[in-house]
């Protein structure tokens, strides 16, 4: 569980990056949790978007794909999300206590 600190420096963290990630009108799919699985291994902190043809809420799809990846939903806003796991072979984001 991340505390409110952690969650803010992921925040400020997340600002800067461009969505990589896209929920399209499949919704959250297997293909799409595999992929967020890979991809939060590789860098910990991704931000995805929900396009606006899915049929799928924002909160309730980024928290979907947050549970079926043991990751940790950090913030929506708007279309767009951010999803957190520390990587289990080589760490790379060193979080405030």
């Amino acid at each position: 569980m991340l505390t409110g600190k952690q969650k803010g420096f992921l925040r400020s963290m997340g600002n800067e990056m461009d969505p990589i990630l896209q929920i399209g009108k499949g919704g959250v799919t297997e293909a799409v949790i595999a992929q967020t699985d890979e991809t939060l291994e590789a860098r910990e902190l991704i931000k995805g978007r929900v396009l606006p043809n899915s049929m799928e809420d924002v909160q309730r799809a980024a928290a979907e794909l947050a549970e079926r990846t043991s990751a940790e939903l950090v913030q929506v806003i708007g279309r767009n999300f951010l999803l957190y796991r520390e990587s289990k072979k080589k760490p790379m984001i060193d979080l405030p206590r």
